[in-house]
């Protein structure tokens, strides 16, 4: 995706901040809307298009955080987090909720203009990919929409990453080494965490007939899990 054709939503309702991000960008090429509401942000996508968020989470109408989740239901839209919240507690919950980077203010407008194009790189590549089929199960990465049999499938950000990378390795047993690398590239998540076990049974519940007695995400004792998918209900 061309700079020059690429519209950044920035919501942030520090006068300053707005003022330097928005005269950067457009500097280098970015189309550039700006809001302090986030309520109003929601409600501009709606109506504009716009291929990259920028969002404070401390607005003075809702928490940021609220609107991340809300924009998530509705869209795979990249939003990049800019916030003083510098806690790891913060850092996971944006992450969490669907944000696709997070950046600590105050931070340098070379590396974030870095991270809005890898963002953008990652968006146009995922739009051109074709859903991924395996059998009755669909995921559509450019919508980040999964169906069983046609019914829709609600995932959280990190369920469907999860998904998604047992899906592409179906048949195989994936580690959780290599679970832990790909979901938190950051190596945060501890290795005595049980956050991958916690999402597992996540998304068990949300696509095995019988979650406790799991007949396509497998585990496979003291190595990992392996998704089977022939007969998906």
């Amino acid at each position: 995706m061309e700079q020059r054709t690429s519209r950044i939503l920035v919501v942030e309702d520090d006068v300053g901040t707005e003022h330097n991000l928005r005269t950067n960008l457009t500097m280098d090429g970015f189309k550039v809307e700006t809001t302090a509401s986030g309520r109003h942000a929601i409600k501009l996508l709606d109506r504009t298009k716009v291929d990259l968020m920028l969002l404070d989470l401390v607005l003075p109408d809702m928490d940021g955080i609220q609107v991340c989740r809300i924009i998530r239901r509705r869209s795979r839209l990249p939003i990049i987090v800019l916030t003083t919240r510098d806690s790891l507690a913060d850092k996971i919950l944006g992450l969490d909720s669907g944000a696709d980077d997070y950046l600590v203010k105050p931070f340098e407008y070379l590396e974030l203009a870095a991270r809005i194009r890898a963002c953008l790189r990652r968006s146009s590549a995922e739009s051109k990919q074709t859903p991924l089929r395996l059998g009755p199960l669909v995921i559509d990465q450019a919508k980040r929409q999964v169906r069983i049999n046609g019914r829709p499938v609600n995932l959280t950000p990190k369920e469907f990453k999860l998904l998604l990378l047992l899906a592409a390795n179906a048949g195989r047993v994936m580690e959780r080494q290599k679970i832990r690398q790909a979901l938190w590239p950051d190596g945060k998540l501890y290795r005595w965490s049980r956050a991958i076990d916690v999402h597992i049974q996540h998304l068990r519940a949300k696509i095995e007939p019988h979650p406790r007695n799991p007949r396509h995400i497998i585990t496979v004792p003291g190595v990992g899990y392996c998704l089977q998918t022939p007969d998906l209900p």
